[in-house]
């Protein structure tokens, strides 16, 4: 059931599987799709016309790599989510093909996208190290004074939020949609808690070792996570809790 108001619309909660929408599974992912066009050959221009993308290496992994492979990763990542996310909640595919260990095959790929998009962009840090142009002093000190947020939302997500749910575990089992949006530890400050602080940790060794490649992959690591936000999980959002994304 639908009820529209204004610039409100409320959807009664029913289960999402009975939708089956091929057309829900890919909405706004033409937005996605376009966001890349944008991005990448912006990305390409950077790295083109910079020398410090053409210098060092780590592992005989040239800076340039490591680069493109820190690139490739939170695109992989977020596709992946994607599409496990969106044909879980209309067509109930992962479960249906993985029966009950489904959402633990799907957190267990998450969690290594995950740790690799930290580690590549760690080795992009060291690889391309001291081409960012500012005194290290105040770069390592923002190193520390943006870690402090990061650990503050992991302390929230393992004692308030829940890490399976922040892992989109209402996408899977039905009965996490019944529980109310979180309001404690550092969500009293935002909504958005893991896209707004989490993806500061790509920041970390970015400034940590001086890396300018690494501060441009980290940039582009925080702003796709918002593509991701608002073609993905806002209409997610707006089925599975019975709210409109504008609310």
């Amino acid at each position: 059931m639908v009820i529209s108001s204004g610039e409100w619309v409320v959807y009664h909660p029913r289960t999402m599987k009975e939708q089956g929408s091929m057309a829900a599974v890919f909405e706004r992912q033409w937005l996605h799709a376009l966001a890349l066009a944008v991005m990448l050959p912006i990305l390409w221009l950077i790295g083109v016309n910079c020398v410090c993308f053409h210098r060092g290496e780590l592992w005989g992994i040239s800076t340039w790599n490591w680069f493109w492979i820190a690139v490739e990763i939170p695109i992989a990542h977020q596709v992946f989510v994607w599409f496990c996310w969106r044909t879980e909640l209309h067509r109930g595919l992962i479960n249906r093909v993985f029966g009950r260990h489904g959402f633990a095959i799907y957190a267990a790929f998450f969690t290594v996208f995950l740790v690799g998009r930290l580690f590549v962009i760690s080795a992009l840090s060291i690889a391309s190290r001291e081409t960012l142009l500012a005194n290290h002093v105040l770069l390592k000190s923002l190193a520390v004074v943006v870690s402090v947020p990061v650990a503050y939302l992991m302390y929230s997500v393992a004692r308030y939020f829940g890490i399976l749910r922040a892992y989109g575990a209402d996408h899977f089992d039905e009965s996490y949609r019944s529980k109310p949006l979180e309001h404690r530890g550092i969500y009293r400050f935002t909504s958005n808690g893991m896209y707004t602080f989490g993806l500061m940790a790509l920041y970390i060794p970015a400034l940590w070792y001086a890396s300018r490649p690494a501060l441009v992959a980290a940039v582009f690591g925080h702003l796709y996570i918002w593509v991701h936000y608002f073609t993905t999980e806002a209409p997610d959002m707006r089925r599975i809790y019975g709210i409109s994304s504008t609310a």
